[in-house]
């Protein structure tokens, strides 16, 4: 087997990367933006790495990655099971794989409070590929952090060429993260992008679509061919600020984008449908009462009147601002997520939690974002 050295050229999808002591971590935020970060579940969210992979070309039929994954288990719920490697051959999945092992990130629901154990690394192998010089993508597990120490193969790696595809870059909660996705690339924003022909770059942070400046900074310093946000539950559900402060907020991240992508192609997706946070503030609450995690929402609807957040009222507010804005900006589009999973879709693939998608759900999102934005008529379309 030859030993190959990971280095931030044989990835894709992340913006940063870190030397630990057993390897190289994958980051989806610049170290600027993250010696910013308040609060650990951002930390934890940006450093999994959703659309993350590695990119290279050799005819080996046998290829392991080994790997220190940091996976998570939370207080009185079933174990999660271990996350999964897709290696995809010239675009087309081919095998999946898990590392079992690994550091463990235990988390009480009910305090916030978390407890990391070490742990040992693991490798995920691939054998029997098939013959012949071939396009190799490694798309790292989506909600593992994972630390890359070796990449071992039967034939010598070569860097990927350039695909000559549009980068398309997306910001958004922890549906676009990939909450209840069973792979990576099972992810909506990840389907979307196969099904668009395009290169993503997932800045989906569960918990974390907050509108802060940071994020924002991030975005306008990334070279991109096309950019969606997709702003709001994550601002209901943690209840973080109020209407008065929600719109000049929108104002400034939408301003700051511009100042690094100025005529871009920038698409504002509101939120889709969540009927418990429909008309009711957050912030949400985890619901154990049948043995399942299942979130509620804990404010009261009669405070609407006085600037509390809904997902209703964040729709009408972000039609609002982009119709004003677009006025003056041709190239920003507005989208209801609605039209990308709504009421009728939630009939008949429910959230399995009232929050996140089912995978049946990730895949409604995913063909209906391609078809919308990237087809004929759409603000990605060519």
């Amino acid at each position: 087997m030859i030993l190959t050295p990971i280095t931030p050229g044989l990835l894709r999808g992340a913006l940063d990367t870190e030397r630990t002591e057993r390897g190289l971590l994958p980051h989806r935020l610049p170290a600027r933006a993250r010696r910013q970060i308040p609060d650990g579940q951002l930390a934890m969210a940006e450093a999994q790495p959703s659309g993350v992979r590695l990119a290279f070309r050799t005819e080996a039929t046998v290829i392991e990655l080994e790997t220190l994954p940091t996976k998570r288990a939370y207080q009185g719920m079933p174990a999660l099971a271990d996350g999964v490697y897709d290696l995809l051959v010239d675009g087309s999945l081919t095998a999946q794989t898990t590392v079992s092992g690994g550091k463990l990130l235990q988390i009480d629901l009910s305090t916030g409070a978390a407890e990391l154990h070490d742990g040992e690394p693991g490798t995920a192998r691939f054998t029997t590929l098939p013959p012949g010089m071939k396009n190799i993508e490694i798309w790292l597990p989506h909600t593992e952090i994972t630390e890359l120490i070796a990449l071992r193969s039967d034939a010598p790696v070569h860097p990927a060429h350039d695909s000559g595809r549009r980068v398309w870059l997306h910001h958004g909660s922890s549906i676009s993260h990939g909450s209840n996705a069973t792979h990576p690339t099972g992810t909506w924003p990840a389907l979307a992008a196969h099904r668009a022909g395009v290169e993503l770059v997932s800045l989906g942070f569960g918990g974390s679509a907050l509108l802060d400046p940071f994020t924002a900074r991030t975005i306008r310093d990334t070279p991109a061919d096309v950019i969606s946000a997709k702003i709001g539950i994550n601002l209901v559900n943690a209840d973080v600020m109020r209407l008065r402060a929600f719109t000049p907020a929108v104002h400034g991240f939408l301003d700051t984008i511009r100042e690094g992508h100025p005529t871009t192609p920038l698409l504002v997706v509101s939120p889709t449908w969540c009927p418990v946070q429909e008309d009711t503030p957050g912030p949400l609450a985890p619901d154990f009462t049948d043995g399942t995690l299942t979130f509620t929402a804990t404010g009261d609807p009669a405070d609407v009147a006085t600037g509390r957040l809904t997902l209703r009222v964040i729709r009408d507010e972000l039609a609002r601002i982009v119709t004003a804005r677009s006025a003056d900006d041709a190239n920003l589009h507005y989208l209801d997520g609605r039209d990308l999973y709504g009421e009728s879709d939630y009939a008949e693939l429910p959230l399995p939690d009232e929050i996140h998608p089912c995978p049946a759900g990730h895949r409604r999102i995913g063909e209906n974002f391609a078809r919308i934005s990237f087809g004929t008529g759409g603000p990605f379309a060519r």
